[in-house]
């Protein structure tokens, strides 16, 4: 038979623990007893541990160096040398246009040439001949040998040659400059490498014919492939976080544990919108010696503000359990009131026999998972991340049975 005392004390208790919950939340959590509610407070250990914050983004890897491979010359694509996935070397034959309407104009061309310069040959040996005349009339005229008449004709006839071997000179510069145009689109049907690299892309075909009135049709495309950049798109949020030099590293679907790091290159002024939403462009590059970083791969990047190494951190959760159940007035009558926090800084609660204790703590590197605490907590030290209702704890005590029992007997 149950006395009265032993009925209420279970409701008392009960009492108590709401009590105690109730006054924590409201703002008086250095007075919970231990005991009353210290086994519904969520704890997490300090620990040591790498960190960091970081910005993250999607980025694509592009080659850093490229180049579409054209023809300045119009024609049939009469042969191709390289196939995409070849090495070529600058200055390797890749392809060829058909060079017989280019010959044959630089054949008229030199033959032009020749026969003016036949012609001038002529010209000026009558020049000199002329001029030969012209000198034996300024001597006979000199002894009143010749009319004056003859003189004259002399002149005329020699600064006529003078012209004709002036003409001649000046049709054959003209000949031999079209000739110059004629034998560089000659060199035009056959297409070089301009760098090394590796043929990634074919855009035009053999036998195909290529027009060049306008604009160069592209034949195939030639990439550097040994140095990668990754173009990666930053909201407007986040991009006057970055900086130009700081650290940045990324990872790739198919090795998700290889890190690759840089350093940020480069931020294109000109965003580019994406349903309202404003992005920009922040490239940086890495090596691909072993090749790899294909173009067009997705890659995870990450921009580093801060870090710390084998540094002791805490759940971020912490600090915003300890804000959450700051006191908003005096202590209880009795009650010990917390150390006050230096300006501007954090308090954690840390567990101190069965009750949680605020205590001010030194912020380093923080992100939305960890911080970094540089002085006030001791690795191994217990901080409060959270609490729970004595229903909670109930329902996690319950599920925790059931996924603990053993399996029915066989039938």
């Amino acid at each position: 038979m149950h006395t009265p005392h032993m009925k209420r004390r279970p409701l008392i208790l009960s009492l108590a623990v709401t009590a105690a919950l109730l006054a924590a939340a409201g703002g008086g959590w250095w007075w919970v007893k231990r005991g009353d509610a210290a086994a519904s407070w969520v704890t997490a250990r300090a620990t040591r541990a790498d960190i960091e914050d970081t910005t993250t983004a999607l980025g694509t890897l592009q080659p850093l160096e490229y180049v579409d491979v054209g023809t300045q010359v119009s024609g049939q694509l009469r042969r191709v040398y390289v196939q995409i996935g070849d090495q070529v070397t600058k200055g390797q034959l890749l392809a060829e246009i058909d060079p017989t309407v280019y010959g044959s104009k630089v054949d008229a061309g030199e033959a032009n040439i020749q026969n003016l310069k036949a012609q001038l040959t002529e010209k000026q040996a009558q020049a000199t001949l002329a001029e030969e005349t012209f000198a034996r009339q300024q001597r006979m005229l000199a002894a009143n040998a010749t009319s004056t008449e003859d003189y004259q004709n002399a002149q005329t006839t020699l600064k006529a040659a003078r012209a004709q071997v002036a003409q001649l000179q000046a049709q054959i510069n003209q000949v031999q400059s079209t000739l110059r145009g004629d034998q560089a689109n000659l060199g035009y049907t056959k297409i070089y490498a301009p760098m090394s690299g590796t043929v990634v892309s074919q855009t035009s075909r053999q036998g195909q014919t290529l027009v060049a009135a306008q604009q160069a049709p592209t034949i195939l495309r030639i990439s550097d492939l040994s140095t990668m950049t990754v173009w990666t798109q930053v909201s407007e949020a986040d991009i006057g976080k970055l900086k130009l030099g700081q650290p940045v590293y990324f990872t790739t679907l198919g090795r998700p544990e290889n890190k690759r790091y840089s350093t940020l290159r480069q931020i294109l002024p000109t965003p580019e919108i994406l349903n309202n939403v404003v992005l920009y462009d922040a490239l940086f590059d890495v090596a691909n010696p072993e090749g790899d970083l294909g173009i067009e791969m997705s890659a995870q990047v990450f921009f580093v503000h801060a870090s710390a190494k084998n540094a002791l951190v805490i759940p971020a959760s912490a600090l915003a359990q300890a804000k959450a159940l700051a006191p908003k007035g005096p202590p209880p009558k009795g009650a010990k009131a917390p150390a006050a926090p230096p300006p501007g800084g954090d308090v954690v609660l840390v567990m101190k026999d069965g009750a949680p204790e605020p205590r001010p703590v030194t912020v380093g590197v923080r992100n939305r998972v960890q911080v970094e605490i540089l002085s006030g907590l001791e690795e191994g030290e217990e901080v409060v991340t959270g609490w729970r209702t004595a229903e909670a704890q109930k329902a996690a005590s319950a599920k925790n049975a059931a996924n603990h029992m053993p399996p029915p007997p066989p039938r």
